[in-house]
């Protein structure tokens, strides 16, 4: 089984408890963890800044739950990443079968440690670039008019569209393959694999023919990108150098996993955790609605209230580590909550209202340090342009089911619905 954070998610229940007192055995998560993790969440802050829990799937880590400590914690060396040198730290009982997961999808920014991640990020920069992504905006713009076209046709009626299936899903999908150049008939295919390699109930054969499906496909398009270059930015780093330095094969295979399961799966749930944000406080709808130069700002806050990952991927202790009061020994697992430090009310006053007109900046929805999300800029952009452009297209749109039925995404690593029913009139 795939741990959590790595590449991670669970089958849930909607209500959890902990079930050990504090300085007791690890609490127990049960399965409606993830569909309320800020109920949880916030009994471990009250506890303390950091606490090793028990996840609904058996799998025992730490949690880092406080604002100040998680930030801490995200740009601490001694929180290692790069899962080859595991066995230097760790039990090994506690490794188990990670060949399952395609090693050519590992050498990627998101699990390598200096040097080797500055010298990736180095030449990934050198193809991902602000003006890249800025040039992007008629295009993005362009696709989103497409899919509301769509959207509004299939809704006619006043039968129910799912936004993330219809909107949310194939905007940023769309932008994505067209920016690393992945043909559009594949596209399905990444969503398949990616669904897989991020959720915490599949086997260990689902993972490894998701995983290594997926391997196989990148590597055959990298040699076409070779054999025909273009302008698309998987060319891009393909042909990226510096000081005579280039990514290796296998390197190129995990960026390109990378670039295009994060530079999807971050703006779907940005969007569709908005969205339903919204439909559940119309309040702040209106406000948005008569006001749509609060949009940017709009944007910050629903990464903060209810943005896109829950616990940042995996990092473990190469020796012991202070959060606050709480020492983490050396060899340990270690999970950031984003979601959790973005509630912390020692930092966002009010942390659990949605409020548009909130001062932005601070949040950690993309990370801190040298792991930041290097898509940052594209989400931003494509959740600007979709908001602004739902919030025009569609003056009355609603939830077309209890907000109490709308069901999470089971995955520890990705915060998301499954559905999103709407009516668009």
């Amino acid at each position: 089984m795939t741990k959590p954070g790595v590449v991670g998610s669970t089958r849930t229940a909607p209500t959890t408890e902990l079930t050990a007192e504090s300085g007791g055995p690890p609490p127990a998560l049960d399965t409606g963890y993830f569909q309320d993790p800020e109920a949880v969440h916030a009994a471990l802050r009250e506890e303390g800044p950091a606490r090793k829990v028990v996840l609904p799937h058996g799998w025992e880590t730490w949690i880092v739950t406080r604002y100040d400590e998680a930030r801490a914690a995200l740009a601490d060396p001694r929180l290692l990443k790069n899962g080859r040198v595991l066995d230097q730290y760790m039990d090994p009982e506690q490794l188990g079968d990670e060949m399952v997961f395609a090693e050519a999808l590992r050498a990627h920014m998101l699990s390598s440690d200096p040097p080797d991640h500055t010298r990736l990020r180095k030449l990934v920069n050198k193809a991902f670039t602000s003006r890249r992504v800025e040039a992007l905006r008629p295009r993005i713009e362009a696709i989103t008019e497409e899919l509301l076209d769509a959207m509004a046709a299939r809704g006619a009626d006043g039968e129910p569209v799912d936004l993330i299936d219809a909107f949310a899903f194939p905007l940023p999908m769309t932008v994505i393959c067209e920016l690393l150049g992945v043909p559009f008939e594949d596209r399905e295919d990444f969503r398949a694999w990616s669904a897989v390699v991020l959720a915490d109930d599949p086997t260990d054969d689902e993972v490894r023919t998701a995983s290594y499906a997926m391997a196989a496909y990148l590597s055959q398009l990298i040699a076409a990108k070779r054999a025909n270059p273009g302008e698309d930015l998987l060319t891009g780093l393909v042909q990226a150098r510096d000081d005579n330095d280039r990514l290796d094969e296998n390197e190129l295979i995990a960026m390109a996993f990378l670039l295009l399961v994060a530079g999807h799966e971050t703006t779907v749930n940005l969007i569709g955790n908005g969205v339903l944000a919204l439909l559940r406080n119309p309040d702040q709808l209106d406000r948005l609605r008569a006001d749509p130069s609060l949009v940017g700002g709009a944007v910050e806050e629903f990464l903060r209230y209810d943005g896109p990952i829950n616990l940042a991927t995996m990092r473990f202790t190469s020796e012991p580590v202070r959060l606050g009061d709480v020492e983490i020994p050396r060899g340990q697992f270690v999970l950031v909550s984003l979601a959790s430090a973005n509630h912390d009310e020692s930092r966002f006053p009010d942390a659990g209202r949605l409020d548009v007109t909130r001062r932005g900046g601070g949040h950690l929805a993309f990370g801190h340090g040298i792991h930041y999300c290097v898509g940052a800029p594209l989400a931003r952009l494509e959740a600007e342009v979709a908001f602004r452009r739902i919030l025009d297209r569609f003056p009355e749109l609603s939830l077309a089911i209890e907000p109490g039925e709308v069901r999470w995404r089971h995955s520890s690593l990705i915060r998301g619905v499954e559905r999103l029913p709407v009516r668009l009139s």
